[in-house]
């Protein structure tokens, strides 16, 4: 079993370092991708931990991380996510997912970013035209997961995207794929459950986003050179299609210190997308366990590590579970993240889950 669990980490780790070649020779694709709010980082505790949560993510959030993880969860749930991000902008996520014994467990998904709404402005009206327009995104994923061994699972999302500009709309269909391994390797109690673990995912592969709607006509006069009763023909702009931000993920977590009542966990994620340089997410979680009143977390990390023109500093978050005693181990999980964006400013994250 060991020589597997090391061969599959090994093949893991050629794919990632060949996808890192193939991209070492083309130059970096910023700003060539639509539907980027599928990369801001949905869940709190990964946000904590500088988003290197592709080989530790075993809850809801791990619809968004790596849907493999879907599969170790224990108990069936719900999630909601509020996010205020920069310039005003307000991205918040919804989750639930329902464990069914002996099948897998099936999950549902809801990513919404809301733009807020802006005056309209012409050349000739520069001051505004009375009239004001809005801007939204929405992911909606459906998402499936088993373990098929005790120690490797596997995990898959469909999802629809969509992009809203005042009347003008674009619409993708995309899936994610992942895979997790747990492995004995550096376990301190000698259980895969305790030691290294491996995850991989590749997320947001489907069709392009091409924008479409009434807003993009245009009156034109086909020949302004010659009188007639065709001066004011109906045109429209032709607009360009966008592939959706592809990502590559692999993260590995260990859990150096496991005893009784506290376990401390590092982790690490190497990202290749299409549309940036590689990089890498690192972070830390100390799990406390006070059986009376519940199991809390301290938690830390640093995204977009050896990525150049990166705003992204430092995160930090906590966490706590209330299981109820006489409600058929019934949990209600509040998780909250700190993020520093450099001269962006800061972003706050809140996460409540109940669990059934």
């Amino acid at each position: 079993m060991k020589s597997i669990t090391l061969k599959t980490g090994v093949v893991l780790a050629a794919v990632l370092v060949a996808a890192a070649s193939s991209q070492a020779q083309k130059p970096y694709r910023r700003g060539t991708t639509s539907g980027n709010f599928l990369e801001f980082g949905y869940g709190s505790a990964g946000n904590a931990m500088g988003d290197a949560a592709a080989g530790l993510s075993d809850d809801l959030s791990a619809t968004y991380w790596n849907p493999s993880g879907l599969a170790l969860m224990r108990q069936s749930g719900i999630l909601f996510m509020m996010q205020p991000w920069i310039a005003g902008i307000s991205s918040a996520f919804a989750a639930g997912g329902l464990v069914v014994p002996g099948f897998g467990t099936l999950g549902i998904g809801l990513l919404q970013v809301d733009y807020g709404r802006e005056p309209v402005t012409t050349l000739e009206m520069q001051e505004g035209t009375g009239e004001n327009y809005s801007a939204a995104d929405y992911c909606i994923s459906l998402s499936y997961a088993r373990k098929l061994a005790q120690w490797f699972a596997f995990g898959a999302s469909v999802k629809m995207v969509s992009s809203r500009i005042w009347h003008c709309n674009a619409t993708a269909f995309a899936m994610d794929v992942g895979v997790r391994v747990n492995t004995d390797f550096f376990s301190p109690t000698g259980e895969r459950g305790d030691g290294l673990s491996i995850g991989m995912s590749i997320s947001n592969y489907g069709t392009k986003m091409k924008f479409d709607g009434m807003d993009l006509l245009q009156p034109i006069d086909p020949d302004p050179y010659t009188s007639g009763e065709y001066d004011n023909v109906e045109g429209q702009y032709r607009t360009q299609a966008w592939e959706l931000p592809l990502l590559f993920r692999i993260g590995m977590a260990v859990h150096p210190l496991v005893n009784s009542f506290s376990r401390l966990t590092l982790a690490a994620d190497a990202l290749h997308p299409n549309n940036n340089c590689e990089s890498v997410n690192v972070g830390a979680q100390y799990e406390f366990n006070a059986h009376a009143f519940g199991t809390f977390y301290l938690r830390g990390g640093y995204k977009a590590l050896f990525m150049s023109e990166s705003y992204y500093g430092p995160s930090y978050g906590i966490g706590f579970i209330y299981r109820m005693p006489r409600a058929n181990n019934m949990a209600i999980q509040v998780d909250y993240a700190y993020r520093d964006m450099d001269i962006l400013g800061s972003i706050h994250s809140y996460t409540f889950s109940f669990l059934f």
